[in-house]
């Protein structure tokens, strides 16, 4: 089992390449890291996880640059979207920001995406909440187009764009994988089609693990890796993933000044040292 952390990076947190270090000398092997462009003040979508919502979304570091501070700072860490909120970006720029940290970072990106869950937050950067889950399938499409070929070009329904170069080209080959983030059947449906690994949440039980390996298996996926997105240190069930064929663990990190950040670090290091034999 391989241990990492998922985080909101903000302007009143540890900085990011503090983090990266951080996290790299105590043996941790990814960053997650969150997206959110801002958070429309009418707030009419509902938190999703009740109450009022954490004051880190409206702060958060756009995660490239965050990404790209940790990546410089270390040498074997991963780091990782969770999620990009693709819906609301236009594919064009992702494609070379991704394929930029990925060659920055000397291949060590992992691209997490999801269709996110703020309908006026999608709404203002021109995105129909109704129609998000098949927009996400196009751009996948397309940015996987565009990573692999020289003058690539995509005419779907949402994404349409005629022959264009884009270098530079991901240093993984064929590209970085595609972490499908959500639990839902449309979210297995993408992962099945169009992802190379899964990211599903922390509230995910062994069972709902194994239910969809099983249902990827028969649809000719039998060997998706699993990451499991914002753990909850001492509820996981981390033995039972592993023996539902998750392969990592990150935990929820909050958003803390760089000491508090650095003794919270300690105790997870802890907790993921105990199960890591």
């Amino acid at each position: 089992m391989k241990f990492g952390v998922s985080t909101f990076v903000t302007d009143e947190g540890i900085r990011p390449a503090a983090l990266g270090r951080a996290l790299e000398e105590r043996g941790f092997d990814s960053l997650l890291v969150a997206e959110h462009s801002h958070i429309p003040t009418s707030r009419e979508t509902p938190y999703p996880g009740g109450g009022d919502l954490p004051r880190e979304y409206y702060r958060t570091l756009d995660p490239f640059v965050s990404l790209t501070a940790a990546a410089t700072a270390t040498t074997d860490l991963l780091v990782a979207t969770g999620v990009a909120l693709l819906v609301q970006r236009d594919v064009l720029h992702t494609a070379n920001e991704v394929a930029s940290l990925d060659l920055v970072s000397g291949g060590r990106f992992l691209f997490g995406v999801g269709v996110g869950w703020n309908r006026e937050e999608m709404r203002h950067h021109g995105t129909d909440p109704r129609t998000r889950g098949a927009l996400l399938n196009e751009q996948l499409q397309a940015l996987t187009r565009i990573w692999t070929t020289d003058e690539a070009e995509f005419h779907g329904e949402y994404v349409d764009f005629d022959p264009v170069n884009l270098w530079p080209k991901p240093v993984r080959t064929p590209h970085p994988p595609i972490y499908v983030g959500g639990e839902s059947a449309a979210a297995e449906n993408r992962l099945a089609l169009y992802g190379d690994a899964w990211m599903p949440r922390g509230h995910t039980s062994p069972e709902h693990i194994r239910e969809v390996r099983g249902r990827l298996a028969e649809r000719g996926r039998p060997d998706v890796p699993v990451t499991i997105f914002a753990a909850d240190p001492q509820r996981a069930p981390i033995t039972e993933w592993a023996e539902a064929g998750v392969e990592r663990v990150t935990f929820f990190l909050p958003t803390l000044p760089e000491r508090e950040t650095l003794a919270t670090l300690d105790d997870l290091a802890e907790v993921a040292r105990r199960h890591a034999g």
